[in-house]
């Protein structure tokens, strides 16, 4: 589950992490209010508004600005809210802007000895062990700095046992140069930082850039977070920042409905139960000369309703030309999955436009092919993989 920077950064605040401190701001009056309110708490007289937006590269769309006044927020604030915001990481559509977060300055005017780092936390999945990647390139695309500078990217390996120990944050303050009270600052900034990572569950932390004032404090500038969602039982409070507006409504609604479901770009659909069955039937697309156009997971139970559940999301895709079926029946029975099909389809009528390609395997597979094969419908019973592969090929002909 993503998040947006001023829930990030609550997160960080929360565990010790200095932030660059902010206020959220859903229109421009409210962005005037957050204004004055950071003025009374921290002196600030020029503010910075930003963007809230599950998207990188902001300030590149224009999602970032520096207000020097009262009168530049509410301006700028009210150009941003309702914005379409496009950067590298949306579509060309972009994203709506819904609020934004006015943040105190803290790039003080005629300071020349700031400094800024990109800092992240996230797994390493050739070592299986947390990571720590960091550079002296902040405020930089990562992704450029390792295309044209990689000697500037240094990563720091945790063991899951013993954790961020005390001599790995010095070397991560070190390596990027830091001596005196910055070091100390980067040492307490970088251990809180994993602390807060672990603890909240996350799958990533990126902070870019990670600023270092001229007296020496360290701070979050910016807080990308993407936390586990398989760990958001354990943290309710959490769970109740996702903010729907910024997902696929496909996903969604598959996901109210209790289905695992990931949009794709291709061109058919598939419903299959269990994640690795998925993946496999996803190359069986590729290999059949189709694209996936989903990742879409049944589980154990595909009766009837779930059945036509998974199929009205498929179909919410115009790119899809036609769906393919994969469920292994062990626990649930092959005939009890193709009556549900049946039942799906008769429900659904006229809404489905496309062929409709169903294997079925494991127990009652006999009885389930025939019992589809026997309903007059127009859906094509398949009993092997490559029979599945080479019907789809004919169907995308």
């Amino acid at each position: 589950m993503n998040l947006h920077e001023y829930q990030g950064k609550e997160i960080l605040n929360s565990f010790g992490v200095r932030i660059q401190r902010g206020i959220v701001a859903h229109n421009h009056k409210e962005a005037v209010d957050a204004a004055k309110q950071l003025t009374s708490e921290t002196g600030t007289s020029w503010y910075v508004v930003k963007a809230q937006v599950h998207a990188g590269g902001r300030g590149k769309g224009g999602g970032v600005k520096l207000a020097k006044n009262l009168q530049e927020v509410e301006s700028i604030a009210s150009d941003i809210i309702g914005m379409m915001l496009v950067t590298p990481q949306t579509s060309a559509e972009g994203k709506k802007v819904n609020q934004v977060l006015i943040c105190e300055d803290v790039y003080y005017p005629g300071e020349s000895e700031t400094e800024e780092y990109y800092i992240s936390v996230l797994l390493n999945r050739e070592t299986g062990r947390n990571m720590i990647m960091y550079s002296t390139e902040g405020g930089m695309d990562i992704e450029t700095v390792a295309d044209e500078t990689p000697h500037l990217i240094f990563t720091e390996d945790i063991d899951p046992c013993l954790g961020l120990l005390p001599f790995q944050a010095r070397k991560i303050a070190f390596n990027l140069g830091l001596s005196g009270g910055a070091l100390k600052e980067m040492v307490k900034f970088v251990s809180a930082l994993y602390t807060a990572y672990i603890k909240s569950d996350s799958s990533m932390f990126e902070i870019n850039p990670v600023l270092k004032t001229s007296d020496d404090k360290i701070l979050a500038v910016d807080a990308k977070v993407s936390l586990d969602d398989s760990a958001l039982y354990r943290h309710k409070d959490y769970a109740e920042m996702r903010d729907l507006r910024e997902e696929s409504p496909i996903e969604v609604e598959a996901n109210a409905a209790g289905l695992n479901y990931v949009d794709l770009e291709g061109n058919v659909g598939c419903m299959v139960n269990g994640a690795g069955l998925a993946m496999g039937t996803m190359d069986l697309i590729k290999q059949s000369g189709g694209e996936p156009a989903n990742f879409l997971d049944v589980g154990g139970t595909a009766n009837a309703e779930r059945v036509e559940k998974g199929f009205r999301i498929i179909l919410k895709d115009p790119a899809v030309k036609a769906i393919l079926v994969n469920i292994f029946g062990g626990i649930v029975r092959c005939d009890r999955v193709a009556q549900g099909i049946v039942d799906a389809y008769k429900n659904m009528g006229d809404d489905i436009k496309v062929p409709i390609i169903v294997r079925l395997q494991g127990t009652n597979a006999i009885e389930a092919k025939q019992l589809i094969d026997d309903s007059g419908l127009p859906v094509h019973s398949v009993v092997e993989f490559q029979e599945a592969a080479d019907k789809v090929q004919e169907m995308l002909a």
